[in-house]
């Protein structure tokens, strides 16, 4: 029986778009649904729910939970990754408020700056891990990455863990027709390109009939941004640099120098940035999932209408060798000229039996690509520190992100870096 194994599947809500998805999909009838968590009582929970969903859609796949992670990949043709390393409590809690006592804030704190840097720290020897096992019982399973930091995960998986390995993200999928509604303009028939690093990946190219609507896009982005809105940091980064970037503006706002500085207050005001953004999220989706969880299993049948994920469209053109074309993060195998070959980019990819296939983008504007690698300096050595154990490369990851550098001295950003680890403790015993 063909197998697709989902890593992290107490992630109730978003197992049940996956893998619901699956089940709408012909191709995928028939699999069987390997369900794998460390957190027991959710992970009964995505079984029971997925269970109820089968019923409902009648699918012919079949649900089974795991209590050992080995026994889940065995055999695997597909791998989906969706965990989180430390949870909210206390990991993330650690990664806000060790940095606020230096005068360093942050909004989201998931993928680059002091937070992502640690983020990556505690979740890479797990997805090493994963590979070893994988090595063992599923070497050609395509790994399906959905777990932030992004870019330095999915490297990581394919380089030093030698998994065919694909990072994917919502923010290409959803960056033009929300950049469209946000400026009143109707998105249908639009061409787009879209290319660069993970979450500061570029609207290179957009065009209805051969026309360039990026003069009008300016023009209105320009109005707007007269009267204070939600995307405020991506419309001044476009308006300056020249392109607009996928992700969100609460994102982009730590990863460039420009916007949360102490000795500039207010920039936080004028560009509407909602500083501590992803611990309030963590909380509401916490207390969200309780009344959530009533809802979902107080119905009788539960129903499921594809997403826009792509997992199950990857799968189904693998399956059926339809193309399909993708938003993925792969290495850079020459796709992109100027950024760094060691450095993991996000570019269109074309899917069918043989597997993904990344396409040619070649240089980005010079700017554009000047950005990118300021985020992918400390990618690079964040992801040398977990792999060689020296912390020396934390120090120098830390040093070279450009909101912390843009915010503290030298000897601050060891220290705060040293605070990290010892609030981390266990989370990270490799630096001990």
């Amino acid at each position: 029986m063909s197998k697709i194994t989902f890593l992290g599947a107490g992630s109730t809500v978003f197992v049940k778009n996956v893998l619901g998805d699956v089940m709408l999909t012909e191709a995928l009838q028939g699999f069987e649904l390997a369900l794998y968590d460390i957190d027991e009582e959710r992970l009964s929970d995505s079984e029971r729910l997925l269970n109820s969903m089968r019923e409902t859609l009648g699918s012919s796949c079949t649900v089974k939970a795991y209590h050992d992670r080995k026994a889940a990949l065995k055999g695997a043709n597909y791998v989906i990754n969706a965990i989180q390393v430390g949870g909210y409590d206390p990991c993330t809690i650690t990664d806000f408020e060790i940095p606020k006592k230096y005068g360093l804030r942050q909004t989201i704190a998931d993928t680059l700056g002091i937070g992502g840097i640690f983020r990556n720290l505690r979740t890479i020897p797990v997805m090493l891990d994963f590979a070893q096992d994988m090595q063992e019982v599923c070497p050609d399973a395509l790994f399906l990455n959905y777990t932030n930091p992004m870019a330095v995960l999915t490297n990581v998986m394919n380089t030093v863990g030698g998994i065919q390995t694909v990072g994917l993200c919502h923010s290409v999928q959803v960056c033009v027709p929300g950049l469209f509604e946000s400026l009143g303009m109707d998105h249908e028939g639009v061409q787009s390109k879209i290319a660069g690093i993970n979450h500061m990946a570029w609207l290179l190219e957009v065009t209805k009939d051969g026309v360039d609507l990026y003069p009008e896009i300016k023009r209105r982005a320009a109005e707007k941004q007269k009267e204070k809105h939600h995307d405020m940091v991506r419309f001044e980064l476009m308006l300056r640099f020249g392109y607009y970037v996928t992700e969100s503006s609460e994102h982009n706002a730590e990863y460039h120098p420009y916007f949360i500085k102490r000795n500039y207050p207010e920039l936080i005001e004028r560009f509407n940035i909602p500083l501590d953004e992803y611990p309030r999220r963590c909380i509401e989706q916490i207390k969200g999932w309780k009344e959530m969880r009533e809802k979902l299993f107080a119905s009788e049948s539960i129903e499921h209408v594809r997403t826009h994920e792509y997992a199950s469209y990857i799968m189904e053109a693998i399956e059926t060798n339809k193309p399909f074309k993708i938003g993925g993060n792969v290495m850079n195998t020459g796709l992109i000229t100027n950024l760094p070959s060691e450095a993991c980019v996000e570019v269109p990819c074309l899917v069918d039996a043989s597997g993904i296939t990344p396409t040619y983008v070649g240089a980005l504007p010079p700017q554009l690509a000047a950005l990118n690698r300021t985020n992918i300096n400390t990618q690079l050595l964040t992801m040398e520190a977990a792999v060689t154990g020296r912390k020396e490369h934390i120090y120098h990851a830390a040093l070279l992100d450009p909101h912390t550098s843009a915010e503290l001295s030298i000897d601050d950003i060891v220290s705060l870096c040293d605070d990290l680890l010892e609030a981390h403790g266990s989370w990270l015993p490799e630096f001990k």
